[in-house]
């Protein structure tokens, strides 16, 4: 018999069960203690002929309460299992099991007093499983309360606190823990309990290293476990986001070169409705579709379509020829890199231009706590480039070396020993909250405002329909922040929007006589009309019609979504 914790989802109960039914067991009378303690007496299981999947052939109303306990939680735990043999009897089996557990101490806290007294005697993790008839890495969770403050160790003896709680605990430093005991200790304070525990140890997130598609090796920050390394979390949320959507891009691609017509990612937290699209084989048009938790799982749904794409298919298929024909998506006018470099220098010129009219701040930044945004929590737009070198460009732009410099002045006024960081970005501390409340006392109305003003530029979000809204109002003079450089010119890759910007540059003749050259050879000449090369006029304050505010797009094709979200709220601010 071999003993092993296996995920709740690898099980089912056996039809020789002797419970077996299709109604579920009444388990009101055990479901109190799986909810505090867990599931303690082994469940007898056998290789049910799927690989690392087993039937339950004892244990049906345990592994019923643990599933409804999981149900509560939003997460199950691994239960712990016996693994029959051929041979073996399974009524002797699970006597043995009880009678060796009855052996145990009734509470977790008294077993580990057992299990330390004998490791200090000599015994091995694997010796004290055998005796007790339970898992190695049940013996380990045991021992691992030794890490425990005392303090904690006994409130949890006397049932004070859940056995989810104790288990986050273990993921806490001795300062955590100190921390967690003191709000525990005082009757006017509420210490965190459960999975409200586990956003307060990690700062509000918790991603854990199950769900990245990424090698956890080439993840080169912080990663916390829990001491007996059953679970590991994340420590830097915008890390992990970082690599995983390195990762999900690499995906997508993987798909598109392995003939897929087209991958939609999803934004994280959108689902994908099936009963919304109809299943389609690749060779007939069907779509790929990634979906992203905001947990970070990824889950990618193969082969759909939607009702009226499918319908589409399928009329074709009527017509005859054409049956085999996928559906092709139309070509959006920029790139996704081009439109990443449109949206951050875009982003990067309204807010340096915004810090300068702090009362249109104020009344963005009430804006932004009324109605909530993709950013406010408050979290800081982390200015993702799609590659090193829009990354460079963004670095090397005016508006970000204006900007660094304001907000250096403001992390001086609130005497931030790192000036060179930024201002936003907590992790929700009352204690870090009332230190800059007090040091804003001492400051001025219009300090104030500037410190305002630089939180509400550092909670803008790139790509918004707001930047749009508020460039337009800024009247933003791109020229005055932005030109063209080699990263603008390298994404630059339609031949018919290049001819429409030369038309622009140096007169429709031009672009005319140049309309059947290479694309190459017309950024070649768009380059030389901007700086006066190779014998050509130099054409001053050139803006594409991508940077300009208002924005325009040079094709009727769509894929602009800078054009698309400012038609979402232009009736607001001009009047036709």
């Amino acid at each position: 018999m071999q003993l092993a914790h296996i995920p709740i989802e690898r099980l089912n109960v056996s039809v020789v069960n002797m419970r077996h039914a299709k109604r579920a067991p009444d388990i009101s009378d055990i479901l109190p203690s799986v909810r505090a303690r867990g599931v303690l007496v082994p469940l007898l299981v056998r290789p049910n002929g799927k690989p690392e999947h087993f039937e339950i052939v004892a244990g049906r109303r345990r592994y019923f309460a643990a599933r409804t306990v999981a149900d509560e939680r939003g997460e199950a735990e691994p239960l712990p299992c016996a693994i029959m043999e051929d041979g073996d009897d399974a009524d002797a089996l699970e006597a043995s099991l009880i009678e060796n557990l009855a052996r145990l101490e009734p509470d977790e806290v008294s077993q580990w007093e057992t299990f330390a007294r004998l490791i200090r005697e000599g015994r091995t993790v694997p010796e004290i499983a055998a005796t007790f008839g339970i898992t190695e890495l049940l013996v380990k969770r045991i021992l691992a309360l030794g890490d425990l403050l005392p303090k904690i160790r006994e409130a949890y003896r006397r049932e004070e606190v859940d056995a989810e709680t104790v288990r986050h605990l273990t993921m806490a430093s001795r300062a955590q823990q100190k921390e967690w005991l003191a709000l525990f200790a005082d009757p006017e304070q509420h210490a965190p309990h459960g999975f409200q525990l586990k956003q307060w140890l990690f700062g509000g997130q918790s991603i854990s290293t199950k769900v990245a598609l990424f090698a956890i090796e080439d993840y080169p920050g912080l990663i916390v476990s829990d001491l007996f390394g059953e679970e590991s979390y994340f420590a830097n949320a915008d890390l992990f986001w970082q690599k995983q959507n390195e990762a999900i891009a690499a995906r997508r691609d993987a798909y598109l070169e392995a003939g897929w017509p087209e991958v939609v990612v999803l934004e994280p937290g959108q689902y994908f409705h099936s009963w919304e699209h109809e299943k389609t084989p690749k060779k007939k048009g069907g779509k790929v579709f990634v979906t992203v938790s905001y947990r970070g799982e990824v889950e990618c749904h193969e082969g759909w379509l939607s009702h009226r794409e499918a319908r589409r298919v399928r009329s074709k298929g009527e017509a005859g020829e054409g049956a085999e024909m996928p559906v092709r998506p139309s070509r959006p006018e920029l790139t996704g890199p081009m439109q990443n470099y449109v949206d951050l220098h875009r982003h990067a010129a309204v807010r340096t231009v915004m810090l300068d009219r702090p009362g249109i701040v104020l009344r963005l930044m009430v804006a932004h706590a009324i109605t909530g945004s993709g950013l406010w929590q408050v979290r800081l737009e982390p200015q993702r480039a799609a590659n090193d070198t829009i990354a460079a460009s963004i670095a090397g732009s005016k508006a970000e070396a204006v900007f660094a410099e304001k907000r250096h002045e403001v992390l001086a006024l609130l005497g931030s020993p790192d000036e060179d960081g930024r201002v936003t970005g907590g992790n929700g501390d009352d204690f870090a909250a009332a230190s800059v409340f007090a040091r804003l006392l001492t400051l001025s109305d219009d300090d104030v405002m500037r410190v305002l003003a630089v939180v509400m530029a550092e909670t803008l979000e790139a790509g918004s329909a707001v930047v749009e809204a508020l460039g337009n109002h800024l009247n933003v003079d791109m020229s005055d922040w932005w030109q063209p450089d080699d990263a603008f010119f390298d994404l630059l890759r339609d031949k018919k929007i290049v001819n429409a910007m030369l038309a622009d540059i140096a007169g429709k003749h031009v672009a005319d006589g140049n309309v059947s050259e290479k694309v190459k050879t017309q950024k070649k000449i768009v380059h030389d009309f901007l700086f006066g090369e190779n014998g050509r006029r130099k054409v001053e304050a050139w803006m594409p019609r991508w940077m300009k505010f208002p924005v325009e797009g040079y094709t009727d094709r769509g894929g602009f979504r800078t054009a698309d979200q400012w038609s979402r709220v232009r009736h607001l601010f001009i009047s036709e």
